[in-house]
């Protein structure tokens, strides 16, 4: 079970149309040709650090260096970066979490489908017997989906980092993952708000962040389910300061596990970017869908080859509105 170390990893294992390097990997040694081995769980991967001994995590963490002992391991270092990036992702509010489905394709131009909207194509009337049913309609929507590279520029040498722990610089690449969350996540805000380019965005209902405000969004989003808020920072303030937001429950949830809730039951969450006066109320299952062009993308040659001065890691997505009275919003004064 060792077929694994023979095989020979090189730069062009990045550049495979629709597919990642990992994926690459795995066609050449599948892992499921390691259950029940001390192989197992292990992806192709993380199964090539363990040929070379790089460890990225942990006591006894290695130094960046260590992937630059051979140009086969130094093949491992795009990948690596690439997954500590997407590790920040994940544990920040991603963009994922708002959006019903996730569309992943190999070029820039998407065009998503549209579909009657109204009020009355969504409810189910009696039908009389030889008469028709009611249609919906599904096209391809007119209007490209917007999207936009979101990332910073790894500027550096390799002689700063070759000494540096892995486990160190992993922190810096999962801030970079968590910038990139927070600008998808105003993408998603700016769609919702200004529209997509296809659909126009949402209505705004004129009030202020009270209780009974938010029993008019949740009439008004009705018959779907207000199930997430997405709020800046000063609605947040004033949202957290509702009455109905300080009874002992809420309280408990918010100071034992930092877990934002509302009295309706739906998720909160905090846009820091988001333009103050204005609250968007929607049912995360149907309002939303995140297209995005492959990956994290590196600039792989640079850092094979230990050009670090200026080396760009990217996510390139956008979002397109799906039924678009799934999200309605509540404007007040600031």
């Amino acid at each position: 079970m060792a077929a694994y170390k023979n095989i020979v990893l090189e730069k062009g294992m990045y550049g495979m149309p629709g597919k990642s390097f990992t994926q690459v990997l795995e066609e050449m040694d599948n892992s499921e040709n390691y259950r029940g081995t001390p192989l197992e769980g292990m992806d192709a991967y993380q199964r090539q650090l363990m040929r070379f001994g790089i460890r990225v995590s942990g006591p006894g963490s290695s130094t960046v260096e260590s992937f630059f002992g051979s140009s086969a391991s130094a093949a491992l270092f795009p990948e690596y970066v690439a997954r500590a990036v997407r590790q920040g992702m994940e544990s920040a509010t991603k963009a994922a979490d708002i959006a019903a489905t996730v569309t992943t394709i190999d070029g820039l131009d998407y065009r998503t489908i549209s579909t009657g909207t109204g009020h009355d194509s969504k409810s189910l009337k009696p039908v009389a017997e030889g008469a028709e049913l009611p249609q919906t309609a599904i096209r391809t929507s007119k209007g490209l989906v917007r999207l936009h590279k979101r990332g910073r520029m790894l500027v550096t040498s390799y002689e700063a980092l070759r000494f540096q722990k892995l486990d160190l610089f992993t922190v810096t690449l999962r801030q970079i993952g968590a910038y990139i969350c927070g600008a998808q996540m105003q993408d998603a805000v700016d769609a919702l708000i200004n529209g997509d380019g296809a659909k126009p965005g949402v209505g705004f209902m004129e009030g202020a962040p009270s209780y009974s405000d938010f029993i008019a969004l949740w009439g008004k989003l009705a018959p779907y389910t207000l199930n997430t808020v997405l709020a800046g920072t000063d609605a947040m303030q004033k949202l957290l300061n509702i009455g109905e937001f300080k009874d002992a429950q809420a309280g408990m949830n918010f100071q034992g596990t930092g877990r934002l809730c509302t009295p309706l039951g739906a998720k909160l969450i905090h846009v820091p970017t988001m333009e103050a006066g204005k609250i968007l109320a929607m049912d995360r299952t149907c309002a939303l869908e995140l297209v995005q062009a492959g990956d994290v993308c590196t600039e792989y040659d640079k850092l094979i080859d230990r050009q670090l001065e200026r080396a760009a890691i990217s996510v390139t997505a956008g979002f397109a509105r799906i039924y678009e009275d799934a999200a309605q919003g509540l404007s007040y004064t600031v």
